[in-house]
């Protein structure tokens, strides 16, 4: 696990030249890259959405594009669009931004859901298909996307298909007084993702993601997770609880997380650390909890405390 702890600390005290007194949103991002996920940021404008998924693209040597998402762009303004040359009498495929490895969405709920249903087979499958014809996505491949608060105006709420596909939601929020200060100085002359460089070799981030794969996981903790995703089904104030594809997140991220801590083994902690970014935003509250002001959030924490919490086994040698 020495390379994981290694590339991420690299990478962490990499972007923190950017990102400042967010070091746990960092180490989010960094999970979702490790485990070949895609992280949902939910903020407000302004507090660094863009800047975090540029200073992670620029640290491990991958190409980055960004997409403005409106209420008039279409589908084919994401995935690219088949045009036909005169020349040589035949149709060109124009690859869209999101033939990149890592992708900003931004401001993913400002498009219709038309649009929004472009990165399904992106993300799902790596992969788009164009006029019939399918085009594989390079490795690694990373959507960042960012979405305003839903009460805000010109907004589309993600339907429920594409929001599951999220291994994580994180919340960036504003950053701390002296942080603050402490941006103000760094930008005194000059923006400083311009002289950021990059601390990880592709090969470096492809072996690490192939370490986190021999992390070691219980059966005792796979029950426990299983469980934890169960009792939100069961919960009475829910709708819809959280999916396989939520459980099946929270094992990834935790196997990341122990690997990131220099441990090849997962302990019940790091389920309980990660249960919220990986589970609450895969829940819909009923509407009468909704009245009530339930928040998925409470629903998690309700959920990590009335499930009973396994012991740990020794991995035979």
């Amino acid at each position: 696990m020495q390379i994981v702890q290694t590339i991420g600390e690299r990478v962490l005290q990499n972007v923190q030249q950017i990102i400042v007194g967010k070091e746990g949103e960092i180490r989010m991002t960094l999970l979702a890259l490790l485990c070949e996920g895609h992280l949902l940021i939910e903020d407000v404008p302004g507090v660094g959405k863009t800047m975090l998924a540029r200073a992670i693209a620029r640290s491990v040597g991958c190409t980055f594009r960004r997409i403005q998402f409106t209420p008039d762009m279409l589908p084919s303004d994401v995935t690219g669009v088949s045009i036909y040359n005169q020349k040589t009498m035949e149709f060109e495929f124009r690859p869209g931004p999101i033939m990149a490895q890592i992708v900003l969405a931004d401001e993913i709920n400002r498009a219709t859901p038309k649009t929004q249903s472009a990165l399904l087979e992106a993300m799902e499958e790596r992969q788009v298909t164009v006029d019939g014809k399918t085009y594989p996505l390079a490795r690694p491949f990373l959507v960042l996307a960012t979405q305003n608060p839903i009460e805000y105006e010109g907004t589309f709420p993600l339907p429920e298909a594409q929001v599951d596909r999220f291994m994580m939601r994180i919340h960036l929020g504003y950053p701390g007084k002296n942080f603050e200060i402490d941006m103000l100085t760094r930008q005194t002359d000059h923006h400083p993702i311009q002289d950021l460089e990059q601390v990880v070799a592709m090969e470096e981030l492809v072996e690490a993601q192939r370490a986190i794969r021999e992390v070691y996981v219980d059966d005792l903790v796979k029950a426990y997770i299983v469980d934890l995703v169960n009792t939100t089904r069961d919960h009475p104030d829910i709708y819809l609880g959280a999916s396989p594809r939520g459980s099946l997140a929270l094992f990834q991220t935790t196997r990341a997380w122990a690997a990131l801590e220099g441990r090849d083994f997962v302990l019940p902690d790091d389920v309980k650390r990660l249960a919220e970014a990986t589970l609450a935003h895969r829940l819909i509250i009923s509407p009468s909890a909704r009245i009530k002001n339930v928040t998925p959030r409470q629903i998690v924490d309700d959920a990590l405390k009335h499930t009973p919490v396994p012991g740990a086994r020794v991995k035979a040698r």
